[in-house]
């Protein structure tokens, strides 16, 4: 294994975490316990949704699974919603849309009110369609109106390259410049995070010329959570607007969309929200805009539901998100969603937000005291500014990096790897255990230890 000395990029892009406390074995002794661990779970008021997962198996045992920031588990429930979908198709084909339980032509309302309980909106505001980067091109169409005084977004350096790509190529189609009109924000703390400072700085710099900033709820690569509501009176002091994309957000931070003045806001469901791969997406449209005239991509499904059906050649939109709809809903798509969310209704977002913290705590805390020399935690591990996710920088370097990656996966603990040296750990309070944390903290020790 490489020197630390050697890994690391200078002795300023330490994490604070490596000031570590003052060693107290006991204590430490205490944290790698499985009594310890154990009781913590024990004492779980939401113990028992574990056991409404499917969890992947590792030879005899059950994976510790740290990749619910990529791809969710799938719920127990959701194989009964789709077949339920399959049986009615089977039974009733095209009456299926208008008979019985859970009939088609009404089925994305069935999410409706549980997806705006989720995200602290009201009802009207939301809806379930298409996937995050069409949402997030049907958003930019309403809601970024460039102008020759006003052409320039403002996103993060380092954004999720499907929204970076979107972001460039609507300036682009607006006629303006890319290299000169996408603004991005460089990180200015030392771990490649940005304070709300610096986001302050931008917003008031380029006031002028802002036609909208573009923030994400949780970075992907770091896993900064962001102060949404102040980043939205900030762009609107200036003239801009404002939409968030909660792709790491949705299901794992309590959120306040409508509270938070945000005019849009997009995200998936198959991450934290474990409605599987490629499930359908989410959309947020503030209230003020539910009847707004700005410009839109029209499709039949987003016409009133009223009068949709005399097909008149006149779009008049749906009050509220739905009048941004193109297509009738996927059905099957929709269907594992009904059983997730029935789950996050069933927990309450505030008490799966307390055990989130109390999981990311107890990572934090084997780290600093058990690990502090073998992996640097990038993610701020102020509570307000931090999901589930920690991404946890490798001392050592990427060849380091990747063989303790490969370790973990060949252990049964799987996270997910991002370039050049970062592990990303999410321990979701869904399904994820304390003895799921210390299993890992083990891992990388006996990985460590071996080196």
């Amino acid at each position: 294994m490489e020197a630390d000395a050697a890994a690391d990029r200078n002795a300023s892009s330490r994490s604070s975490t490596i000031r570590a406390r003052p060693r107290d074995p006991v204590a430490e002794m205490t944290l790698l316990s499985d009594d310890y661990a154990r009781g913590l779970d024990a004492a779980d008021p939401l113990r028992e949704l574990r056991g409404e997962f499917l969890i992947p198996r590792h030879g005899d045992a059950e994976q510790a699974y740290f990749a619910g920031n990529s791809l969710g588990l799938q719920p127990r429930g959701a194989r009964a919603y789709v077949e339920e979908v399959l049986h009615k198709w089977a039974a009733e084909a095209v009456e299926g849309h208008f008979t019985g339980q859970g009939q088609w032509m009404p089925y994305h309302e069935l999410v409706r009110a549980p997806l705006a309980r989720l995200v602290g909106a009201q009802p009207h505001e939301v809806v379930a369609m298409n996937t995050l980067t069409v949402n997030l091109h049907l958003m930019m169409v309403s809601f970024y109106r460039p102008t020759r005084e006003r052409p320039a977004i403002l996103i993060e350096a380092g954004a999720f390259p499907s929204d970076r790509h979107a972001v460039a190529s609507q300036i682009a189609f607006h006629g303006f410049d890319p290299a000169r009109d996408l603004v991005e924000l460089e990180a200015d703390e030392p771990n490649g995070t940005i304070s709300m400072a610096a986001i302050e700085r931008a917003i008031a710099q380029h006031g002028p010329r802002l036609a909208l900033v573009l923030w994400p709820g949780v970075q992907y690569r770091t896993g900064q959570a962001f102060d949404l509501a102040a980043i939205a009176r900030l762009a609107h002091a200036q003239g801009a607007l404002c939409g968030f994309d909660l792709a790491h957000a949705a299901g794992n931070l309590e959120l306040a969309l409508h509270d938070s003045g945000a005019d849009f806001a997009v995200w998936c469901h198959y991450k934290y929200l474990n409605s599987g791969p490629g499930a359908v997406a989410g959309c947020f449209v503030h209230d003020r805009h539910a009847r707004s005239e700005r410009p839109r991509f029209a499709g039949w499904w987003g016409h009133d539901v009223a009068t949709r059906f005399r097909m008149g050649p006149q779009f008049l939109p749906t009050p509220g998100a739905d009048g941004w709809q193109l297509s009738n809903p996927p059905i099957l798509s929709l269907a594992p969603l009904r059983a997730s969310l029935e789950l996050f209704d069933r927990a309450g977002m505030a008490a799966l937000r307390r055990k989130a913290l109390g999981l990311t705590g107890y990572l934090q805390r084997l780290i600093e005291t058990r690990l502090a020399e073998t992996l640097q935690i990038v993610t701020p591990t102020e509570p307000e500014r931090h999901g589930c996710q920690m991404s946890l920088r490798v001392r050592a370097g990427r060849e380091a990096g990747r063989a303790l990656f490969a370790h973990l996966g060949a252990r049964g603990v799987l996270g997910d790897w991002r370039e050049p040296d970062v592990i990303r750990i999410s321990p979701v309070p869904l399904y994820n255990t304390h003895a799921d944390v210390l299993r890992f903290a083990r891992e990388v020790e006996a990985w460590r230890d071996a080196c």
